[in-house]
């Protein structure tokens, strides 16, 4: 994969790092794709590389560069641990503001022809949702977005094409939560939200044991066709 880290640069003139990843073609539409809370490890790199592979100019930003710079964690028992000390130790504004900083930044980008989407899974699935609000991306996709029921007031503001993946089994995520979400943004066009049944939280990571390949392939294709219609 043509891959390498970028710099990227806060309003506030502070610069944090992100892996970019081009397609084949070396240009075509923009993703911001946003880490789960073990950082930009083996796998988001992956999904930055498959996204590529994809047709489109991916950078997946460092959200705890302010913590430790270039967190790439282990879905293993140190790893978790740490993964969740740094999720209560994050400023989720902070952090929000950083994806934002990282959407302006990608579409100023040469290689990027068109629109520019946000896509996140788990803690970046909010970050998705938070930073399309404040940076006007031009779609947002939030796979199992942990803690979107508690920024609804931003639902407003988040005009664009939103695409929301839920596993019906889903703890961290509960159904009344996802009640609330399809309440926030019911009779608006631009909301899609799909439910998986029978697959709990993170399945769509190949390095987590609830992964499910079908229900993984099936929201992989799903994206793709809605990043098409509007990207």
């Amino acid at each position: 994969m043509n891959a390498h880290w970028i710099d990227i640069s806060t309003a506030r003139g502070e610069t944090f790092s992100g892996y970019l990843s081009l397609p084949p073609t070396g240009r075509g539409p923009g993703i911001v794709l946003i880490q789960e809370i073990w950082g930009v490890n083996e796998h988001i790199r992956t999904l930055a590389d498959q996204y590529a592979l994809d047709g489109y100019v991916v950078l997946a930003p460092d959200l705890f560069w302010r913590l430790e710079r270039r967190v790439d964690l282990a879905y293993d028992e140190a790893g978790s641990a740490r993964a969740r000390q740094l999720l209560q130790t994050v400023d989720g504004t902070q952090a929000a503001a950083d994806v934002a900083a990282a959407v302006d930044v990608l579409r100023a980008r040469p290689e990027v022809t068109g629109r520019v989407a946000t896509l996140g899974y788990c803690f970046g699935g909010q970050m998705a949702f938070r930073a399309a609000a404040l940076a006007r991306a031009d779609a947002a996709v939030c796979y199992y977005g942990g803690g979107i029921a508690g920024h609804l007031d931003l639902a407003p503001r988040v005009t664009m094409p939103v695409l929301f993946h839920h596993a019906a089994l889903d703890a961290l995520i509960p159904q009344d939560a996802v009640a609330a979400i399809k309440a926030a943004f019911a009779g608006r066009s631009n909301a899609v939200l799909l439910d998986y049944p029978g697959v709990d939280h993170g399945f769509n990571c190949w390095g987590r044991p609830r992964y499910n390949q079908q229900a993984a392939a099936l929201a992989h294709g799903l994206t793709l066709e809605f990043l098409s219609q509007h990207l």
